[in-house]
């Protein structure tokens, strides 16, 4: 057999999410159904395969019939970052969320009194709770297919400093069934476009009358980011895979700001310091109507406690103050976070 002279760039290389109805049924790869993720890198996915690899008595080698290897049971797990894209961070944010959108187009939110969560096998009419991933390599038949996805966490962040403060993202999802080494996934122009005027978000719309943080208005902002975290379990062992996924372990959602060092950052202080249980104030990062609205990113947490206030020595004096969200009590309705794009 000759060699192959053919060399690809990483560049080359796409990732590629899309609603799947059913589990256990990827979701049919071609069209406009798959988001291309505006990724920097493309990551090896981590597949997890179960091997043993023990030397068993009478030998101080390992010999091929010690070898145990099977993909059932392995979890598979991918992360990727990029650019927070508007397609794809619908999908993400309603995926981690574990909800449709909630009190308006566009606005994904997690609830205080919020319930475990399950899906598994025969489930249908899923869309929004699974997601089928792809890889997709430039070579034909060769992208690596994932289905019965979970995103189980994502970081949305922005700096003044870097693409004028372009919101960008990092996801980690993960999955218990069986990997595709042979899909064939075709993505639609339309989400390969990547306009920067139709699909980008950045944090100059976020005005100064609109940017709050516990209690203290107007401050200037250098960077942030958000972390929202809803791990999954996977149950039961089938041929195929696992036959549930539950999310039953917290969810969290903290928020990292880094600000400018003025007469207003006594109050972060004082906050920090004189904590009492059971009172809290949040932060809103709004565009300049004042609202969550969609099509425009913007951030509510109603109500936090405040986990670090320090000194950022940079040119200037900054402040580093980070945040974790608490909720209104367990029989509450009111959002933990909301989050708009």
């Amino acid at each position: 057999m000759a060699i192959s002279t053919a060399s690809y760039s990483a560049s080359s290389f796409k990732v590629a999410i899309a609603e799947q109805d059913d589990f256990g049924t990827v979701t049919a790869a071609g069209g406009n159904a798959y988001h291309a993720l505006d990724v920097d890198s493309i990551s090896s996915p981590s597949l997890n395969a179960n091997q043993a690899l023990d030397v068993r008595s009478g030998s101080r080698v390992l010999q091929a019939t010690d070898f145990f290897h099977t993909k059932v049971g392995a979890i598979s797990e991918i992360s990727v970052s990029g650019t927070a894209t508007t397609n794809a961070l619908d999908l993400l944010l309603e995926n981690i969320m574990g909800e449709a959108e909630g009190s308006a187009s566009g606005v994904y939110s997690f609830l205080s009194n919020a319930s475990a969560q399950s899906v598994g096998s025969g489930s249908t009419s899923q869309a929004g709770t699974l997601l089928s991933l792809a890889i997709i390599s430039p070579i034909s038949n060769m992208d690596l297919g994932f289905k019965d996805c979970v995103v189980t966490a994502l970081s949305l962040s922005g700096d003044m400093g870097t693409e004028g403060g372009r919101i960008k993202f990092s996801a980690t999802f993960k999955s218990g069934s069986a990997v595709d080494a042979t899909q064939a996934t075709t993505v639609g122009a339309v989400d390969t476009a990547f306009t920067a005027a139709s699909e980008n978000y950045t944090m100059n719309s976020w005005t100064a009358g609109y940017r709050q943080l516990v209690g203290v208005a107007d401050v200037i902002m250098s960077s942030f980011t958000l972390n929202l975290s809803n791990d999954a379990n996977f149950i039961g062992l089938v041929s195929t895979g696992y036959e549930v996924i539950a999310r039953a372990g917290e969810f969290s959602a903290t928020l990292d700001s880094t600000i400018k060092y003025d007469d207003k950052c006594q109050a972060f202080f004082e906050n920090y310091l004189d904590q009492s249980t059971g009172t809290s104030e949040g932060a809103t990062l709004l565009n300049n109507d004042g609202s969550l609205t969609d099509g425009a990113f913007g951030i509510s947490m109603p109500s936090s406690v405040l986990t670090n206030v320090a000194f950022n020595e940079q040119a200037m004096m900054m402040l580093d103050v980070s945040m974790k969200a608490v909720g209104a009590g367990a029989s509450s309705s009111t959002a933990l976070v909301e989050v708009a794009c």
